[in-house]
C-alpha cells in the first residue's frame, strides 16, 4: 500500500528547512504552475498561520513533483524551465 506522508519533525531538520524554503521560492518564481495555483486557492487567502501550514503541504507536494522530474523526467504541470 502506498501513502504519502506529511513532512514530520522526525526527519532531517536541514532537509525539511530547505524543502520549505524551496516551496516559498516556488510560489514566487513559478506563479503559473499548478502547485502554486493550488496553494493560492487553498491557503493564500488565510492568515499567517494558515499560510505557514499550507506551505508545508506545498513543500511535500513539491518534493514529490521534483522527485518525479529527476526519476521520470516529468516536468511539474505549468512549470517554466529556463
Amino acid at each position: 500500500m502506498h501513502s504519502d506522508q506529511p513532512i514530520s519533525k522526525v526527519g532531517n531538520r536541514r532537509a525539511r528547512t530547505m524543502a520549505i524554503e524551496c516551496a516559498w521560492m516556488w510560489t514566487l518564481h513559478q506563479p503559473s504552475s499548478a502547485l502554486t495555483r493550488w496553494w493560492q486557492k487553498r491557503f493564500a487567502g488565510g492568515g499567517r498561520r494558515v499560510r505557514r501550514i499550507g506551505i508545508v503541504a506545498l513543500a511535500r507536494k513539491l518534493m514529490v513533483a521534483l522527485w518525479r522530474y529527476l526519476k521520470e523526467d516529468l516536468i511539474p504541470e505549468g512549470a517554466v524551465l529556463a
